[in-house]
């Protein structure tokens, strides 16, 4: 599911005053549960003022658009209003000192021209060079998209040939360690299979890290062709016994996997680790709905926006049209905030900005897909092996719903060989934690569980016999 990140959206600048020399980068970092993110405020002079650009090293967004840039009396304000981000500072010596906001949330921020050097999070699992095995970066096609895929392909050893198994990433840009929050899952994964005499290919999403591509007009279905992509390479390789090839996918790539497996009978076996097994708009409001809970949102609260999300939702579900789409969601949105006296638009934004900033999060072409996409019947159609894994207190993929749905998928299908574990005490990410609410995500110091590394590796042990 969607990872926990600052929403960056685009918009245009304006303008005013000048004063001392602001020009070039200003750099900053937030501190966002627990890790840090760097962002770069790039000012320029214009005719009437300035103009800048922000950048998110660590999120790989760069050249964002800010709506508004003033500086007057030593005092600075950038506003990017799609993304109701605010900064407000004053110059002191060498630095402005000031306030970051988002979304109702303020962070202390200081700028300055010193270049911020990324925070490296050593987490106690994290595998370190030089590994006791092999490890080669390896870059392969997708002649559907026209693109290229870079990634590491780890070996237990650099001659032999092996069980291989592919890892697909979670919803959202990821790269090949599958990094979030300072925790890097796929890496720790990759790591202990490998040990234990499974080669592993991760790869960089689509338009991330070293691959090509372009990531955000991409929908799931599209990503499994990247999966198929790297089935065709594996087979290229020597050192892979292409018998045994698996696919363990985390979140959405547990529900990528299984479409990549309809698909190809090369693969001899999936790992679904968190994947769904209900249709998208029932999940998202699954989801919204605990996690709320979670956070301490009211009853009243949760189900008056369930009942609104529920209304927006339906529109996409039932839209074939696009641009009829847009429209239908902006009457709708409207209409809400006609009724709704105590909705309020965000500091800084129009309700015309407000409402299209709305419409275009819900109706991207992956939304649209993922909501309107049911699991069942593409896992209905898999015949090989498969494990399905959920931690009991994940909020985003809740277990029981969701594992019961791909069992009973799978079952009728008439997949006979069908494991579902729900693992007590752990999260999404499967980290063991208190009440499993993203917020934890990046205070706890266990990257992924040692228990359901052991148990998914010992049924993907068993399948490569």
């Amino acid at each position: 599911m969607k990872k926990i990140t600052l929403i960056l959206l685009t918009s245009l600048f304006s303008l005013t005053v000048f004063g001392q020399d602001i020009i070039g980068p200003w750099n900053g970092a937030l501190k966002v549960q627990g890790t840090q993110l760097r962002l770069v405020f790039n000012v320029t002079k214009t005719n009437n003022g300035f103009s800048s650009t922000m950048d998110s090293p660590d999120q790989g967004a760069k050249g964002i658009p800010v709506t508004n840039t003033t500086f007057a009396n030593s005092k600075i304000k950038f506003e990017v209003a799609n993304a109701r981000i605010e900064y407000n500072g004053e110059l002191k010596g060498n630095e402005f000192v000031g306030t970051f906001k988002q979304g109702g949330q303020e962070f202390p921020m200081n700028l300055s021209r010193t270049t911020i050097e990324k925070e490296v999070v050593k987490r106690p699992r994290e595998p370190s060079k030089p590994y006791p095995y092999y490890s080669e970066e390896v870059t392969f096609q997708n002649t559907k998209a026209n693109i290229s895929l870079s990634g590491t392909l780890t070996l237990p050893k650099k001659d032999g040939i092996f069980p291989v198994v592919i890892l697909i990433t979670g919803s959202g840009p990821q790269n090949r360690d599958e990094e979030l929050l300072g925790h890097k899952p796929f890496l720790i994964i990759s790591d202990y299979l490998t040990k234990n005499g499974i080669a592993v290919l991760r790869y960089d999403d689509r338009g991330v890290g070293q691959s090509n591509g372009d990531f955000k007009t991409a929908t799931s279905a599209d990503f499994a062709t990247d999966v198929e992509s790297a089935i065709i390479f594996l087979k290229t390789r020597k050192e892979i016994n292409e018998k045994k090839i698996g696919l363990v996918g985390h979140s959405e790539g547990g529900l990528i996997a299984p479409m990549a497996a309809s698909k190809s009978k090369d693969v001899s076996f999936i790992v679904l680790l968190a994947g769904t097994g209900i249709q998208g708009d029932k999940l998202l409001l699954l989801q919204q709905a605990l996690i709320a809970k979670a956070n301490g949102v009211s009853e009243t609260d949760i189900k008056k926006s369930i009942e609104i999300n529920s209304k927006l939702f339906e529109i996409v579900v039932k839209s074939d049209d696009n641009i009829k789409l847009k429209t239908d969601l902006t009457n709708s949105i409207n209409e809400m905030l006609k009724n709704d006296t105590s909705a309020e638009i965000p500091n800084g934004m129009t309700k015309e900005d407000f409402v299209s900033m709305q419409v275009n999060q819900i109706s991207s072409p992956w939304m649209q897909y993922f909501m309107k996409f049911n699991p069942a019947t593409t896992l209905e159609k898999v015949k090989c092996p498969v494990l399905a894994v959920n931690g009991e207190k994940d909020l985003q993929v809740p277990p029981k719903e969701n594992l019961t749905a791909i069992k009973n998928a799978l079952t009728k299908g008439g997949n006979k060989n069908v494991t579902t574990i729900e693992f007590p005490n752990l999260n999404h990410l499967f980290q063991e934690c208190k009440t499993g609410s993203p917020d934890e995500y990046a205070t706890i110091e266990q990257t992924f569980s040692p228990t359901a590394l052991y148990e998914i590796t010992k049924w993907i042990k068993i399948q490569t016999k």
